[in-house]
């Protein structure tokens, strides 16, 4: 495939280097001609590791060169990858100007084109969710006079290149993501790592966009996390590194896919009590851990977020289908629905609670004790009939998931439904204009 690379910057230079590695005719383009004289004589802009090696090789073989004309490099590329900066400007806000400047060179040179083959644009700068469609799209529709999906093809395809092993990752990535506008676009971004081993995602373009600032901000959590247990070890004279050694053995919680799905605020008898020990500990040792201290708070933010969409529905009448902290388990103690039970009551809202786990009779010791506080009255608002809590609700509040409660909410045409769990939308078929999800 015929294909540009705009911007010869890291990125640019792994991704124009490695492309032709993989059998593609690249050419690379920048508006600084000390990188362009740079690549053009087979070295390398940036310091990699392997990356003068490969590019001198690529540049001798014929398959990469590198121009400062992008009109001229788009007169037969098929594909054109956006690989400029976006940096941050003093208020956090993200720098568009080049990738502005460069979707307006592709249109001019989609505009001089003598037709040929369709031109995919592929943004591969790290950008907000929009940013292809709104930003690069419409310029490049707006300049060459043409439709993004019609004139020319859209997608988006992130880039997971750590420095110092990025031909490593390149062509042994963690993953493929390709945000595509339409299935043709989709297509030509593929075929560019045909070969490359791994998954790949084919998504909408915001999802691919999305998924780069969810990667960014979980590994800089991570290694906060990790700074912030390592001073708490420090202080408490433990090797924080055995401590995590430990911690990262554990694949089936800690280093896996659990507790990384979107949904209501934690609670329970552990985490709560937990984290406010950790941050008590911290203060009462003159430490700063902003991090682990800012848990609890985000977590009761959400549980309001909650609060707030109930309120917004205009309704008073308010069925809530769980109240434990966990489905299956009868354990009330710091469960975030009960939390919220408490908060409906005391905003006045007329309240009636299904969930088939917790039965009064039954709890006993510590448990019994948290309820008798927080909800003196739920013996009264508590009820074994699911029928009777949607018969007095105007919105039903999902805050736990089961095949009953799905059938019946499948019937309920006229009430809103706010859902806490992420049910499945087919089983909502009647509630589709009244339906909230608390983070999707």
């Amino acid at each position: 495939m015929k294909v540009a690379v705009f911007g010869l910057g890291y990125v640019g230079c792994v991704s124009a280097a490695a492309l032709a590695k993989l059998g593609h005719e690249v050419i690379g383009v920048d508006n600084n001609p000390a990188k362009v004289s740079q690549v053009a004589a087979g070295e390398a802009p940036v310091l990699e590791p392997g990356l003068s090696e490969l590019m001198a090789e690529q540049v001798a073989s014929g398959a990469l060169s590198a121009v400062t004309d992008g009109e001229r490099a788009m007169a037969a590329a098929e594909a054109a990858l956006i690989c400029v900066g976006t940096p941050s400007r003093p208020n956090g806000e993200l720098a568009t100007d080049a990738l502005e400047r460069v979707s307006e060179t592709i249109g001019a040179g989609l505009a001089g084109r003598d037709g040929g083959a369709r031109a995919t644009v592929v943004v591969r700068s790290t950008s907000i969710p929009g940013s292809t469609e709104g930003l690069v799209g419409a310029t490049i529709g707006r300049i060459s006079g043409s439709v993004p999906g019609e004139g020319f093809g859209l997608a988006m395809n992130p880039e997971f290149l750590r420095e110092g092993s990025s031909l490593t990752d390149f062509f042994a990535p963690p993953k493929t993501v390709i945000g595509e506008l339409d299935s043709a676009s989709g297509d030509v971004v593929q075929a560019l790592y045909d070969g490359i081993p791994g998954g790949v995602h084919r998504v909408p373009i915001r999802v691919a966009e999305m998924v780069k600032y969810a990667d960014n901000a979980f590994h800089a959590l991570k290694i906060s996390f990790a700074n912030e247990i390592g001073t708490l070890c420090k202080a408490l004279e433990l090797d924080s590194h055995a401590v995590m050694d430990v911690f990262c053995a554990d694949t089936k919680l800690n280093i896996s896919t659990a507790y990384l799905r979107p949904g209501f605020s934690f609670g329970g008898s552990c985490l709560p009590k937990d984290l406010r020990a950790l941050v008590h500990t911290g203060r009462r040792l003159d430490l700063e851990l902003p991090l682990l201290e800012s848990i609890l708070p985000s977590n009761e933010r959400h549980l309001q977020r909650a609060m707030d969409a109930i309120t917004a529905s205009g309704h008073r009448r308010v069925g809530l289908f769980g109240l434990s902290f966990k489905p299956g388990t009868d354990d009330l103690r710091e469960s975030p629905l009960v939390e919220l039970a408490e908060r409906l009551i005391g905003k006045g809202f007329e309240l009636r609670i299904y969930d088939p786990t917790v039965s009064l009779s039954r709890l006993v010791g510590a448990n019994r004790e948290y309820i008798e506080t927080r909800l003196p009255h739920l013996s009264a608002l508590l009820t074994t009939n699911i029928d009777d809590v949607l018969a007095h609700s105007e919105v039903c509040v999902v805050g736990a998931r089961s095949p009953e409660l799905e059938r019946a909410l499948g019937g309920a045409v006229s009430k809103i439904v706010i859902d806490l769990v992420r049910l499945p939308r087919e089983t909502l078929p009647a509630t589709q204009d009244g339906y909230v999800g608390i983070a999707w």
